[in-house]
């Protein structure tokens, strides 16, 4: 998937969410026609690129390179089938930029990788202040 593709997904949320589609709902019909992990969906369905996420991670988490590259954003997407897992902090923190919950950004196999008390707070965090925290544009 590339940059088209991201075009073309973004598209398709901006219409999408003028209809009243949750991220969420965006995220499962992206993936009905491209097939990618989770993460990647979420990003898709926000119609980012992996620069404005890292932007906004960085944001959010008051950090300055060292908390997220691109090149580690993808790892992250690529996960489990390759890459890295990412932190439950990451999860935490994409889920605010996607606006949904970190659970929602991996699949349940992936989830049993996770320790138990991670498990948890994965499955019951959700956003802390309300703000999607993405980047317009």
């Amino acid at each position: 998937m590339g940059y088209q593709t991201l075009l073309d997904c973004r598209r398709r949320s901006r219409y999408l969410r003028r209809h009243g589609f949750t991220t969420d709902q965006i995220a499962v019909i992206i993936g009905l026609d491209h097939p990618a992990t989770p993460l990647r969906l979420y990003r898709y369905a926000a119609g980012l690129t992996a620069a404005q996420v890292v932007e906004c991670f960085h944001r959010l988490s008051g950090t300055n390179g060292a908390g997220l590259r691109e090149s580690r954003l993808y790892d992250y997407e690529n996960w489990p089938q390759a890459g890295r897992r990412p932190s439950v902090f990451t999860l935490r923190l994409l889920a605010r930029i996607y606006d949904t919950r970190p659970a929602h950004l991996i699949t349940n196999d992936a989830l049993a990788t996770y320790s138990q008390r991670d498990q948890h707070t994965i499955r019951h965090l959700g956003r802390t202040d309300g703000s999607p925290g993405t980047p317009t544009g």
